[in-house]
């Protein structure tokens, strides 16, 4: 209980009562009584503590010095815990990379307890990806994924070809680094916190020492924690600047220009790797940026004093980037604090004297409430010197004029234009004036934003006959004209041989509605079968050309109308029989086609739904041949319970005459069937999928590792059919998923009731 409440309160109340002792009143008046009593005695408890705060102590200035460390800077928490526990106050905070992330939140004012909280809540794989979440995406960046899994990417320049300057992406940290800080604090110059802070980063260009001392918070603890080929470097007035361990990783020295009497150093730093550690050229130049941290950490633990005190929890087992073990890491802060209890004490003080500290700290700041509400927006610009068209950004962020927003709102708008891929930082400012709202965004852009490739490599086998490679190459060319044109081609090499193109124009800046003309050539070979067993394989190529009208739904589904003109020829090449000659046909088809796509993820989504519907008619072709009509839906439902998740899955195709657009056989479509060995003229399939997640590779490799299983049901059918249940297959099967940079990868094995089983391998391709 504060102070003011557990002695100032009670005796005023006290006193006010014992005035009206010999006073016949109601319960109802006493109560006011006592209101009155808290009105009077507030504004002395307030000056009382404000007194205990700043009036002048014989103790020493006390600076909290917080090192870098990834993942292992949370034991930083455990040892304000610590702290808290013993009463020893923090009169000055100096932190460097995850310490500047943990000691700026605490001088903003919040506590350990809500600094663990927040830790707990963050999705911290998601932190570490390399763009936004995959439902937050451009709809045209997942249908990238649908056509090409593999998140192998590079920037095509006049120079060559390049990797992206970071490993992860800037939206979901700086929200991370948003919900670790009070409201209204990320735009706080941090010179003016109740507590004094300072941060260090590395100018990337000439190594120098940056003192971050008079920049917003957010800004400071973003440019800090910058960590080299993780996250992206941070211009600061003209300046580009990384991660602050490469020159001052525990800034001991800072602390004192501060004017700190004592110093609690608090140091979390990854120690050198052993010889046997280093069997790779990746773990050696890691060891060789390490050797330069650990040197300037050596020489702060130097400059420590005889009052000075060291904390160095022991981290044995946690590396830079294990985020998930935060409990853990947490828990040791803490222990190690302990364990330097009898120095500690030294410094400890009353509990009247540290409540009015902490109180000072947790309420020094109050944000404007005119600053947090929705305000009618008068003007929003867009500050690009790049190729992206303002007015585009301005239509995609969905702000507009008239608009009432708050600040959050206006920077969640803005962080929309990240799901674009071709940003790599979204700065926004905003100014209140005579009632109104004005907002400036100012991206920047991706050194790959014009010109992207990905490279995939997808692999397939049933350890049997069914084996099939293929190496695939996407380019993405971007802000073509004004409009935001954009054409992507895809070549694909191996069993399956294509090649495509398509020019996607808005019809106006910023427009959902656009026309998409492509063209595509493709050939390889295939098998026919008949009641499930192979009888012909069959060579084939093809050339069509298309022009789709569509519209996008906002960022989650599409809407398409269109025509193509397709030219296909084949021949039998098994068994060779010149009694069996090859086709060919000209076609046209019409077609409308419906896509919903919320997806987290195509290697194994635990959130989210996909539909995609498509209704096609080829006109006759003479009088003798009726049209022909076509249709298809499928659709998944992901869902997630714990480390448990799966999706429900259905899918239906039927053709008004021959075969269904699609056919049945391989892995988790009837899984101990033969691929694509069952056809007909209708096509059903419903499946059950859930796993577990039992491990996870390292973020630059890949995701979650999970083992589960699967139920199917389905089957297909001739047009004379009438009853179905006959042909209707069970199947299951159980297998080991890995997501990797690549795409998925899985180990299987299935079975088809009475069919058959069979074992599966795949990387790459979509299921």
């Amino acid at each position: 209980m504060p102070f003011w409440q557990a002695t100032i309160f009670p005796t005023a109340c006290y006193l006010l009562l014992k005035s009206t002792m010999n006073l016949k009143l109601s319960r109802r008046s006493l109560v006011k009584i006592c209101a009155l009593a808290l009105a009077l005695a507030a504004p002395l408890a307030q000056a009382q503590i404000a007194a205990e705060a700043t009036a002048p102590a014989a103790r020493p200035r006390i600076a909290l010095v917080l090192s870098g460390g990834g993942a292992r800077g949370f034991a930083h928490i455990g040892v304000l815990r610590a702290l808290k526990k013993m009463r020893v106050p923090v009169d000055i905070v100096v932190g460097t990379s995850m310490g500047a992330v943990v000691g700026g939140a605490y001088a903003a004012g919040r506590s350990a307890e809500e600094l663990e909280q927040t830790i707990r809540d963050t999705d911290w794989e998601r932190v570490l990806a390399d763009r936004p979440a995959r439902y937050e995406l451009d709809f045209r960046r997942k249908e990238e994924d649908v056509l090409l899994p593999s998140r192998i990417e590079f920037a095509v320049t006049k120079a060559g070809a390049s990797l992206p300057a970071a490993a992860a992406g800037n939206a979901a940290l700086e929200t991370a680094l948003t919900r670790l800080l009070p409201a209204g604090m990320r735009d706080h110059p941090i010179d003016r916190l109740a507590l004094p802070f300072r941060s260090v980063a590395s100018d990337l260009l000439s190594g120098e020492l940056v003192e971050l001392s008079d920049t917003p918070l957010l800004l400071s603890l973003r440019a800090s924690l910058a960590v080299p080929g993780v996250f992206a470097p941070v211009r600061i007035r003209q300046r580009l600047v990384v991660d602050g361990g490469l020159v001052s990783n525990l800034p001991v020295e800072l602390a004192r220009s501060m004017g700190a009497d004592v110093v609690i150093a608090v140091n979390v730093g990854t120690p050198l790797a052993k010889e046997s550690e280093l069997s790779s050229a990746i773990d050696v130049s890691k060891q060789m940026l390490q050797i330069l941290t650990e040197q300037n950490v050596q020489r702060s633990i130097k400059q420590l004093g005889g009052k000075d005190i060291l904390i160095a929890p022991d981290l044995t087992g946690v590396s830079f980037l294990d985020f998930g073990q935060f409990e853990r890491t947490i828990q040791a802060g803490e222990d190690a604090a302990k364990k330097m209890q009898a120095q500690l004490l030294a410094f400890s003080i009353p509990d009247t004297q540290y409540a009015a500290l902490e109180y000072q700290r947790l309420t020094a700041f109050a944000p404007d409430k005119a600053a947090t509400s929705a305000l009618p927006l008068a003007r929003i610009e867009v500050q690009s010197g790049g190729h992206i068209n303002p007015q585009a950004l301005i239509a995609q962020s969905g702000l507009h004029s008239g608009q009432a927003a708050t600040p959050a709102q206006v920077r969640q708008a803005a962080a929309r234009l990240y799901g674009r891929g071709d940003l790599d930082n979204v700065d926004t400012e905003i100014s209140d004036a005579d009632g109104r709202r004005n907002v400036l965004i100012k991206p920047t852009e991706a050194n790959s934003s014009r010109n992207r490739l990905r490279v995939g490599l997808e692999l397939a086998s049933d350890f049997s006959d069914g084996n099939r490679f293929a190496l695939s190459v996407m380019h993405v060319a971007s802000s073509l004209n004004s409009y935001g044109g954009e054409l992507r081609s895809i070549a694909r090499i191996g069993n399956q041989r294509q090649f495509g193109s398509q020019l996607w124009q808005p019809l106006a800046a910023g427009s959902p509605w656009y026309l998409a003309p492509s063209l595509e050539f493709s050939g390889g070979s295939g098998d026919l079968f008949n009641q499930g067993r192979k009888i012909y394989r069959v060579s084939g190529r093809s050339s069509s050309a298309s022009l789709v009208f569509g519209r996008q739904l906002d960022n989650w589904g599409d809407l398409q109308i269109g025509v193509s003109r397709r030219f296909a020829k084949f021949s039998v090449i098994l068994p060779e029989d010149p009694a069996l000659p090859g086709a060919q046909n000209y076609d046209t088809t019409q077609f409308a086609r419906f896509r919903v796509d919320t997806l987290d993820s195509l290697a194994f989504p635990v959130r989210g739904n996909l539909v995609d519907a498509v209704l096609e008619r080829s006109p006759s072709k003479g009088p003798q041949e009726p049209s022909l009509a076509r249709s298809q839906i499928e659709g998944l439902s992901a869902f997630q319970y714990g480390d448990w998740a799966g999706h429900l899955y259905g899918e239906w195709s039927r053709a008004q005459r021959g075969q269904a657009p699609v056919s049945l056989g391989g892995f988790l479509r009837l899984s101990g069937t033969s691929a694509d060995s069952l056809e007909g003229n209708t096509v059903a399939l419903g499946r059950a999928v859930i796993a577990r997640r039992v491990g996870a590779m390292p973020a630059a490799v890949g995701g979650a590792i999970r083992l589960g299983f699967s139920a199917e049901l389905g089957g297909a059918f001739g047009a004379e059919q009438t009853r179905y249940s006959g042909n209707i297959k069970q199947a299951g099967s159980a297998f080991l998923s890995m997501d990797t940079r690549f795409g998925p990868l899985y180990f299987g094995a299935g079975a088809t009731r009475g069919n058959g089983s069979s074992l599966y391998l795949f990387l790459g391709p979509i299921w």
